[in-house]
């Protein structure tokens, strides 16, 4: 048995989750709603405020599957409750960030700026000329979004420039040494 696919999923208070034929779930909460659509042979069971997943046999594809039907849902559920956030930092000489409207303006050592519009679902903080924070519902769509916005500028390994995430160790390389005479 999956030891993650066992766990039972605890549903919070003013949180409802619907599961319709063919295991199309949406959860609804207080920071938005969800809609997904899961393996159809995959049992899922809902007993008042719990949520458990099984699987119909142990079948390979059905062992890989119950895991990550588990882990699915309760993103679902913690996404509509706490939301998830990512967080970037911009290093380098002149690179900034700012917010206009709807748009996050960058200015990445680039001849021109750098403009990203919000998409349905995200919201993107600007705390301060060097940090972007993004925030979503859903745990995909936010690392999807994060992902595209540091690929505008990769921080490089020599001097540590570009756009990474907060949590993220960037190797440093050494850089060329000197000619010997």
């Amino acid at each position: 048995m999956s030891r993650i696919g066992r766990m039972p999923i605890t549903v919070p208070d003013g949180v409802t989750v619907d599961i319709a034929q063919g295991n199309v779930v949406t959860v609804k909460g207080p920071k938005g709603t969800l809609t997904r659509g899961l393996r159809p042979e995959m049992i899922l069971k809902q007993d008042g405020n719990t949520i458990t997943v099984e699987r119909p046999s142990d079948d390979k594809l059905h062992r890989s599957l119950h895991g990550l039907t588990r882990t699915l849902l309760n993103n679902m559920v913690v996404g509509v409750t706490h939301e998830f956030t990512k967080e970037l930092d911009v290093n380098g000489v002149g690179y900034r960030v700012a917010k206009e409207e709807k748009n996050l303006v960058m200015n990445l050592g680039f001849s021109h700026q750098v403009i990203v519009s919000e998409v349905e679902g995200i919201t993107i903080d600007v705390p301060s000329p060097n940090k972007i924070v993004i925030h979503g519902c859903d745990k995909q769509q936010v690392g999807q979004f994060a992902a595209e916005v540091r690929g505008k500028r990769p921080p490089e390994p020599y001097k540590g420039k570009g756009i990474k995430y907060t949590s993220e160790v960037i190797r440093r390389k050494v850089g060329k040494t000197g000619a010997k005479k």
